[in-house]
């Protein structure tokens, strides 16, 4: 049994989660993770034992020096809470670490041991996969979940992929036979700039969060840290040219299957947003399990039949 010391009663708690490496392109998922850690100045109260998930070969530990005295510290996962003000607050559970190297069931048996005891009422799990993108476009975020319910109260996809999977699959599954209601919201990242970090991917990622669990997130720096990677890889593209023409193929087939998307419904949603950050706060938080309806994401009908470019 899971005894937590320490952490206060929550109030309608969410769990989001991501996990470095395999679903975690660009590191844009786990970079949102620790965004709302930072901006929230998030506790950590619990770290799972890495000696039972993780092959140290695989992922070694780190040596640093404290007051002239060496520590180390341990590939592990953490989990952390914040509280959101506002009219109706709310908390988060964070949890952040390294997809683990064994014994995936037991890692997800021992966090929804954690939601269990801390009353979580949602799982959002973020991932990032590598895509046929174009960096200039707006970053296709998918909504998937299993529960068929679930997918039609958020206007999420429910998910069909067959084929290999990492931690954030494996968990979603977990959750929907422990009765727990899980989403995955996943950001394609261009596979031709793919190297860390990508804050434009980061930036789409926390957006859909904010709209799917109804509570304002603080960006910081992110809006211009996203204008300015986007900047900085237009500058690369238009030094090759193949590059370049690659880039413009992506956005005519982009612009292509997205025309259809481009409705009042989307507009409305861009418009919500503003409306929020320009008076501080949100929409009416009543009902947090039907936030406003999302826009279709553009290209491909399921971004999970990405997933054998590397990702879930």
């Amino acid at each position: 049994m899971i005894e937590l010391e320490g952490v206060p009663e929550l109030i309608d708690p969410v769990m989001v989660a991501a996990f470095e490496g395999w679903n975690d392109a660009g590191d844009a998922a786990s970079t949102a993770v620790a965004h709302l850690d930072r901006e929230w100045k998030g506790e950590v109260f619990a770290a799972l034992d890495a000696e039972d998930y993780y092959d140290f070969q695989v992922n070694r530990p780190t040596v640093w020096m404290d007051d002239g005295v060496r520590k180390i510290t341990w590939p592990t996962t953490r989990l952390s809470v914040v509280r959101v003000g506002g009219e109706k607050p709310r908390d988060l559970v964070l949890v952040r670490g390294i997809e683990p190297s064994m014994r995936w069931r037991s890692f997800c048996n021992e966090l929804l041991g954690f939601a269990h005891e801390l009353g979580v009422e949602l799982v959002v799990i973020l991932g990032a996969l590598l895509g046929d993108t174009p960096h200039t476009r707006p970053v296709p975020i998918s909504g998937t979940t299993s529960d068929t319910d679930l997918a039609r109260r958020m206007d999420l996809e429910e998910t069909k992929y067959e084929g290999p999977t990492g931690i954030v699959g494996v968990l979603q599954e977990a959750c929907t036979h422990a009765g727990v209601p899980a989403v995955s919201l996943w950001a394609a990242v261009p596979h031709y700039v793919s190297q860390p970090p990508n804050p434009k991917a980061t930036l789409a990622l926390l957006n859909r969060l904010e709209d799917l669990i109804d509570v304002r997130i603080p960006l910081g720096e992110l809006p211009e840290d996203a204008r300015a990677w986007q900047v900085g890889v237009d500058q690369l593209a238009a030094e090759d040219s193949e590059v370049a023409e690659y880039v413009q193929t992506l956005e005519e087939a982009r612009d292509t299957a997205e025309l259809p998307e481009a409705s009042g419904e989307a507009i409305a949603r861009e418009f919500e947003r503003y409306l929020r950050r320009r008076d501080g706060g949100g929409p009416s938080a009543g009902d947090r399990t039907r936030p406003p309806m999302p826009p279709k994401p553009g290209g491909r009908d399921e971004k999970d039949d990405d997933e054998d470019s590397s990702e879930d």
